[in-house]
């Protein structure tokens, strides 16, 4: 298969540390951003979750969520009283 070039910019210090996370892993930058792009092309999406770091999203999180939803659908919830919050 005929390859092409592409160059990208980006922070130099990023850049950095994205080749030092690379070859700590075994892997070239190349190779990284081929991997991306093969995964991308192939589920035609971005093959990983960008947020605006809100914690309510945090994988720690969701999975909580996800367990409690668990429970409540095998009957093994627990029912609280309402607390009610005033706005100042």
């Amino acid at each position: 298969m005929a390859q092409t070039n592409i160059n990208i910019r980006m922070d130099k210090k990023l850049k950095e540390e994205f080749d030092k996370f690379c070859s700590d892993i075994g892997m070239s930058m190349t190779t990284a951003f081929c991997v991306f792009a093969k995964k991308a092309v192939r589920e035609q999406r971005i093959p990983f979750e960008i947020t605006a770091n809100d914690p309510f999203y945090s994988i720690t999180n969701r999975k909580r969520l996800e367990k409690a939803i668990e429970d409540l659908n095998n009957n093994k919830g627990k029912e609280h009283e309402m607390i009610e919050v005033e706005d100042d």
